[in-house]
């Protein structure tokens, strides 16, 4: 049986971090949000606070729940904090030596029975846990963006991961309130696998026929039942992740389809990310 898990480390306080660690919260884990930069430790405070407000604004949290959640929460900028955790998930940016880096000093200060996952897109996890003197407890846990909202969670297992690691993180992601599905370590798991190459063609198509980006995105909501249109999950997504996450995978698979177009790349470019920068395919407020 997987190790009963009652504390969870998360390592990179970015939105995507936050997102986990909020989850975490409400599922009633201890939880220690570890990040380098003080300011980024602040702001997911402040994020995780604001949307458990919401939930109390909206009625899904009382009060008391919302505080008893917040009160589980560590933050902070020492990594020797994750050294009682029972799993750690990190959620840094997609680089690998950045990340192995992250797996080196958790390989050091976390006990032998604590399951280490990446929250990699785009990354092979096997790659990240070389670094390891344990690659059998890396599993991939691959959440998606916002974390609290969509119920999937990717469960990649690599060539090297035990069964009980698998098993823990399947268990994990139950615990927080999402839909695991498991997978082998291959390019882009199964959604980007299918959705990156699919969305680079949607940009292709909209540069081919002249189309708008909001009749393109009609065009798919309305002709083939998409719940959001490619333009605007696109600017969900962020125009600079999706464009890194396509130029990991072009080089992993050597797929055309995979490399991003080059308008996405020029308005990653010129800082229009979408949503988090307030403009890409479309301006927000």
């Amino acid at each position: 049986m997987p190790r009963e898990i009652r504390r969870v480390g998360v390592v990179g306080l970015g939105a995507m971090g936050a997102g986990i660690a909020q989850l975490c919260l409400e599922a009633g884990f201890a939880t220690v949000g570890c990040d380098l930069d003080v300011e980024r430790g602040a702001a997911a405070q402040s994020r995780i606070a604001h949307f458990l407000g919401r939930k109390v604004e909206k009625g899904r949290l009382d009060v008391t729940e919302r505080d008893e959640a917040l009160a589980l929460l560590e933050v902070t900028t020492e990594t020797a904090r994750l050294a009682g955790c029972d799993a750690v998930i990190e959620a840094v940016f997609e680089d690998l030596a950045v990340k192995q880096a992250v797996f080196e000093q958790l390989d050091r200060l976390c006990v032998e029975a604590t399951f280490l996952a990446s929250n990699t897109s785009a990354l092979a996890v096997g790659d990240v846990a070389t670094v390891t003197a344990r690659p059998e407890r890396v599993v991939g846990m691959h959440f998606f963006n916002p974390a609290p909202l969509m119920p999937l969670v990717e469960i990649v297992r690599t060539a090297r991961s035990s069964d009980e690691a698998v098993a823990a993180a399947e268990s994990l992601a139950v615990r927080l309130g999402r839909q695991p599905i498991r997978c082998a370590d291959t390019p882009g798991f199964v959604v980007n696998r299918v959705l990156i190459p699919l969305l680079n063609d949607c940009v292709r198509v909209l540069d081919e026929t002249g189309v708008t980006p909001d009749d393109l995105d009609r065009a798919l909501t309305l002709g083939a039942g998409w719940p959001l249109g490619p333009c605007a999950l696109l600017d969900l997504i962020g125009l600079d992740v999706h464009v890194h996450a396509s130029e990991q995978l072009a080089a992993a698979t050597g797929e055309e389809r995979m490399r991003p177009p080059e308008r996405l790349v020029e308005l990653a470019s010129a800082g229009r990310l979408g949503r988090k920068s307030g403009e890409g395919f479309y301006r927000y407020e």
